[in-house]
């Protein structure tokens, strides 16, 4: 639970994995029955009692897209209150190690390049997340380049 202003919302601990390919990055919409309909988001999911984020973000990606990942990088978690719930997102830079994506949840799934990324209609806790990946890339690229 997570208390704010006098108010207790549920508090979802959630994984999500911001997968790299060729210079392009995954976003993968909501389906019409899931909550925040068609929003896009970085997929993941709930992480589960016991269960570290990273391993989370494993199980979910086999169940959601059907892949298997590496995880390059934790970014810092960031916390978001909606209404009525509380939602802490656990993001990882990845890179996929199967390449047979299968959408068992989401309704589409798009391949965008860093600067694209807020073209789109994300749900709001995920775009706290587009800064800092967006920051991470940047000094990932001033680290790459220099000598």
């Amino acid at each position: 639970m997570y208390e704010i202003k006098g108010v207790v919302l549920k508090k979802i601990e959630v994984a999500c994995a911001i997968i790299e390919k060729d210079g392009l990055i995954l976003a993968a919409q909501r389906s019409e029955i899931m909550s925040l309909p068609l929003k896009w988001e970085f997929p993941g999911g709930k992480i589960e009692a016991g269960e570290t984020a990273s391993d989370c973000l494993h199980r979910e990606l086999r169940e959601e897209l059907g892949v298997d990942i590496k995880i390059h990088a934790a970014l810092p978690p960031t916390l978001w209150q909606y209404p009525d719930f509380a939602v802490c997102l656990h993001p990882f830079v990845c890179t996929l190690e199967t390449f047979d994506l299968q959408m068992h949840e989401h309704k589409a799934i798009c391949w965008l390049t860093p600067e694209e990324l807020p073209s789109l209609d994300w749900a709001e806790a995920d775009i706290p997340i587009i800064r800092d990946y967006l920051q991470y890339f940047a000094e990932r690229g001033k680290r790459e380049t220099s000598c």
